[in-house]
């Protein structure tokens, strides 16, 4: 049996997911983005990509000695993948289709340990925004916050506000669902304080 390692590889880049994780009193010994292809598979929905994109990630950093930590945040309106906003023409897509709608957050989790095994976990969480005056999604495009953010929209922005209704993880919809990433990591037997 592999004794347990104390260096955590964070596989992303975001900085959002290393504050979450430091949050939790948890410092990446390393930061290492997977360069992969994320383009979704043909009708693949969401909940697998999510899962596939997380899994993927933490095998193209995977490490020696080490446990590796990917993510994967999907903006969901029913069965169809919103992508990551990076341009205007997108990002006001995405919040014309959210208007005054329901969605779902999916944000996967996988680490990889040191022997070997690959751990996943998925928080599932259900928003609604209100609907959107042509105003509101202007001031908010003005805003930026929209930019690489999957649906065209950051929950820890101005966006929490045109959000009346949500039922799930907060952690989870920013990028890592912090219960599931503490489970998972100590189910590895990844040390936290």
């Amino acid at each position: 049996m592999t004794p347990p390692a104390s260096k955590l590889v964070l596989a992303s880049a975001s900085p959002r997911r290393r504050e979450l994780l430091m949050r939790m009193g948890v410092e990446p010994d390393g930061i290492a983005p997977a360069d992969i292809d994320e383009t979704p598979r043909t009708s693949e929905l969401p909940r697998d990509y999510a899962k596939r994109m997380a899994r993927e990630k933490a095998a193209a950093v995977r490490g020696e000695g080490a446990y590796v930590l990917a993510g994967d945040t999907v903006v969901a309106a029913g069965r169809r993948i919103l992508p990551k906003a990076e341009d205007e023409a997108t990002a006001r897509r995405c919040l014309e289709l959210l208007s005054g709608r329901r969605h779902r957050v999916l944000s996967a989790i996988a680490l990889a340990a040191p022997d070997g095994t690959m751990r996943e976990r998925l928080s599932e969480t259900q928003l609604k925004f209100k609907r959107l005056s042509a105003q509101e999604i202007d001031a908010y495009i003005a805003s930026g916050e929209w930019e690489g953010k999957a649906g065209g929209y950051a929950i820890q922005g101005a966006a929490e506000a045109l959000i009346p209704w949500i039922q799930g993880s907060h952690s989870g919809v920013v990028g890592l669902p912090l219960y599931e990433t503490r489970t998972l990591l100590k189910a590895a037997g990844f040390r936290i304080g």
